[in-house]
């Protein structure tokens, strides 16, 4: 968020806290992108807040939903109504704070046992959901417009048009069951606390096949680091190693194609654009089941 709307942002959501019964004398900035995560001091609460017209009902009615069954999953802070917050041309959401511990970095059979866990939960969960092929739709959209990806060369937008495209349709062809996932449960949206591992932003939520959450595992940072996700799909009873490699090229291809559009406000985006190309062009082969 640019930094002049991340200091709006934040007023709205203190004078929200206050509102609501939430001292928040200190603010500490947990995660700065499209939507902005704060801790607000003393009251120990964590707010997401992002501007108008992306408002989180979805989520919260699947984080309601998943506390009903137990599930690893980030709860709505219990102090304040559930409900979406509007101020100020900017939409918050309070939830439960919880404190980090070590080690940093999560286990592959960890996560596959959180990610398990995840998945029982959401199946319990009744709520109209969009399918992950909706999600392949928005990408092709960014790269199969040159106003959209202004500065995507050809050789590069071909790349990303086929491996879209033949990627999906591979994983569709498997016919492998499909539930609701969380859609993005990369290791910047797990963490790991006293009580185990949380899965934190439900709203990328959507339907799919199992494979497709756990090619989340791979954490691609500004270095070309990843971890493994080959080794998360050998702990997650019944997974199938290939349908985990076709979504993680699939995974690949659509955080890359969203990261050549302009208006995209991941930061650093446009590096990692031309940095995940790379890579994906390494990725890219289909091989015979």
């Amino acid at each position: 968020m640019d930094p002049s709307d991340l200091l709006v942002a934040v007023r709205a959501a203190t004078s929200i806290a206050s509102d609501v019964g939430l001292q928040s004398d200190d603010v500490v900035v947990l995660r700065d992108s499209d939507k902005v995560m704060l801790r607000l001091l003393p009251c120990d609460v964590v707010a997401r807040i992002a501007h108008l017209g992306r408002e989180a009902e979805f989520e919260l009615v699947v984080a309601q939903q998943l506390a009903q069954s137990a599930s690893p999953a980030a709860e709505v802070d219990p102090r304040v109504e559930p409900r979406v917050y509007r101020r100020g041309g900017f939409a918050a959401t309070f939830w439960v704070y919880y404190e980090s511990v070590p080690p940093d970095e999560v286990a592959p059979a960890e996560y596959a046992e959180g990610l398990r866990r995840l998945h029982a939960g959401l199946r319990q969960v009744d709520i109209p959901t969009p399918h992950f092929m909706d999600r392949v739709e928005s990408a092709l959209a960014t790269v199969g417009s040159r106003d959209r990806s202004p500065e995507l060369p050809d050789t590069d937008r071909e790349l990303l048009l086929s491996a879209l495209t033949t990627t999906s349709q591979a994983i569709q062809a498997c016919g492998a069951p499909e539930q609701l996932l969380h859609g993005e449960p990369h290791p910047g949206n797990v963490l790991r606390t006293k009580d185990g591992l949380r899965f934190i932003d439900l709203e990328t939520c959507c339907r799919g096949p199992v494979e497709y959450d756990i090619a989340h595992a791979v954490q691609l940072d500004g270095a070309g680091r990843d971890l493994p996700a080959d080794e998360v799909g050998e702990h997650y009873p019944g997974a199938d190693a290939e349908l985990v490699r076709l979504c993680r090229v699939l995974m690949l291809a659509m955080i890359t194609a969203w990261r050549w559009n302009p208006e995209d406000r991941l930061p650093d985006g446009m590096r990692l654009a031309r940095l995940w190309t790379t890579q994906l062009r390494g990725a890219f082969k289909l091989e015979p089941r």
